[in-house]
Formats: structure tokens, C-alpha cells, sequence
């Protein structure tokens, strides 16, 4: 199902509450301030803003929004209805001047910080193991963007971020901004994300070479790619990491054609977007406007404070 620009929700400002709070408060509206649930009265009147209830136990106001990473915002819910369905539903990311200009809003600064609070409710809260038995997980690392007063290098990627990610075949994606690529930052990582009863497919690089010393995992097995071996078969296995490289393939589309710079703090959020989306894409069954109301779901118990700072892009 494809987004309907024309929906309600996108351009009326009743419409939008009600959808969001149909979300947020599937059976009925939940007071932060006691937790009494549907025990609580709208507050109409020619001033009272939109979604503005006041709980009949501690008579007390509040709004679907509370508790959220809209909370406190100035911005309208349709204008966030739609940012976020527009970002959910661009498989390479929306940059924030598209935003600043589709939405038309007052100012860049404004669209970026809400791109980024979007990409705050996009982070996972289930962080259940990967994989599990009969199942394939692949592991490998990128190179992104420049770290900041490292001097650009000739050869290798010194200069550069440094991305870990693993992809469930046929399920979903989980990426870090890690600092280095040795044994003791990955395999930490890989192991406490990965089922045991997961069979492992990762490169040659030498930090995977003992990653099943232990048998930690189900099997593990490894292409060399210097070799120009990129898929072998193995009776019925496909052994190989042709689907984090296609995951990777995404990623850096994005991250070049649209974003074109991340500072490295907010590398993160960046891959938890891009996470998001690919854990929750077409081939899973789950279409634009479900990927969107996750995104609203996802909004609860989080919060985003910081400001942008200046060379932000």
C-alpha cells in the first residue's frame, strides 16, 4: 500500500490526533501523570489545543504526545504524520532540506531536528538475539564520512567511520558505529546480538577469523573475497555475505546521494533509519503505512533534547 498524500491525516489537524492517538492509546487515552487508562475527558473550546485531555482521577492535563519524541513540540501533528510516512517510505532517506521544503516550514533548522527525532523513535526496542537455530546471520564492516582532525589518508581507512552491521537472512538488520575493527570491539558485540544456534557467514578479514573459536555459534564460514569469491555452494547452504553487502548497498546510496555529510555524533541515528526500514521492508510484508505507524509506536518513552549545532547537515 502506497502513501495517500490526499488522507486527512496529512492536512487536517483533527484528523491527525485522532490517528495518532488511535496508535498511541489503542484502548483508550493513559493518563503519564497516574496511569489510570480511558478515564479521560477531551478539553474542547475555541482555545484549547488539539488532543488535550484532563484526566477525571488526578485532574490533570495532557496530550497523546506526552512522553514521546513529539512531546513539546510547537510543530502540527499532520506535519509530523506526514514527515514521518515520508521517511519511512523513502528507501534512501528524505534529506531535511526536502523536508524544509515539502513541509514549509520557517526554517531548516526545524526540519533537521525533526528528522532526527524521528530517527530516535525508529531505534529498536527489542534487542532479542538475531538468528537462532536453522537460521543465517552475516557480519561485515564499512568505512563512511571523516572523523573529524584526522588527516585524509592515502592508503586504508584511518580517516574514516567505522560501521559494523549483521543481517538476519530473510529477517532483520542491526548496525553500531563502532571504533575500531579489532577482535576485542567486534566480537564482543557479534556475540551478545547472535543466537548460538545461528550458523555465522562473515569475509576473510583476519577480526573474524577465531569468531567461532569457542563454538559460540552453530558453524561458521567465510568467503575471500581477495580470492574474488563473493558466493559459494555447500550442499544446500549458500555461504557467503551477499545480503549485508546489499544492506551496505542501501546504506551508502543514501548516505552519499542524499545525506552527502553526517557529523559523527549522529552516525547512529542514521543507522538506526536505515535499520528500520530494511527490518521492516515489502519482503517481510509490511507495506509504507505499516512501516509508519511503527515509527509513531516506537515514539513512546523516548526523548531528544540536544540542539544542532552549527556544521550540521
Amino acid at each position: 500500500m502506497s502513501i495517500d498524500l490526499t488522507d486527512p491525516i496529512f492536512n487536517d489537524e483533527a484528523a491527525a490526533w485522532k490517528h495518532f492517538e488511535a496508535i498511541r492509546w489503542p484502548d483508550g487515552p493513559v493518563c503519564p501523570h497516574c496511569g489510570v487508562v480511558n478515564s479521560a475527558d477531551p478539553i474542547i473550546g475555541k482555545t484549547a489545543r488539539h488532543g488535550l485531555y484532563r484526566c477525571r482521577e488526578c485532574v490533570k492535563q495532557f496530550t497523546a504526545t506526552v512522553g514521546t519524541v513529539y512531546e513539546r513540540s510547537h510543530i502540527p501533528m499532520h506535519k509530523w504524520l506526514l514527515a514521518t510516512h515520508l521517511m519511512c517510505a523513502s528507501k534512501k532517506g528524505i534529506s531535511a532540506h526536502q523536508l524544509f521544503r515539502s513541509l514549509g516550514f520557517g526554517s531548516y533548522r526545524t526540519a533537521w531536528f525533526m528528522a532526527h527525532r524521528i530517527r530516535e523513535a525508529m531505534r529498536p526496542d527489542d534487542l532479542s538475539p538475531l538468528g537462532g537455530s536453522g537460521k543465517t546471520v552475516e557480519a561485515d564492516e564499512t568505512f563512511i564520512g571523516r572523523l573529524p582532525d584526522v588527516p585524509k589518508q592515502r592508503h586504508g581507512y584511518a580517516h574514516k567511520n567505522v560501521v559494523l552491521t549483521l543481517v538476519e537472512r530473510g529477517g532483520s538488520a542491526r548496525s553500531w558505529h563502532v571504533d575500531t575493527t579489532t577482535v576485542a570491539t567486534l566480537i564482543p558485540i557479534i556475540r551478545a546480538n547472535v543466537a548460538r544456534e545461528t550458523a555465522m557467514m562473515t569475509d576473510q578479514a583476519s577480526w573474524y577469523k577465531n569468531l567461532n573459536k569457542d563454538g559460540d555459534f552453530a558453524s561458521h564460514d567465510s568467503v575471500d573475497h581477495s580470492k574474488e569469491e563473493y558466493i559459494r555452494r555447500d550442499g544446500e547452504r549458500m555461504i557467503g555475505t551477499n545480503t549485508v553487502e546489499g544492506y551496505y548497498s542501501i546504506f551508502k546510496r543514501g548516505m552519499k546521494g542524499v545525506y552527502q555529510h553526517c557529523g559523527e555524533k549522529h552516525l547512529h541515528r542514521y543507522l538506526a533509519e536505515f535499520d528500520f526500514r530494511y527490518s521492516n521492508r515489502i519482503k517481510l510484508g509490511i507495506n509504507d503505512t505499516e512501516r509508519a505507524a511503527l515509527a509513531l509506536k516506537g515514539a513512546e518513552g523516548k526523548r531528544l533534547t540536544y540542539r544542532q549545532p552549527r556544521e550540521a547537515a
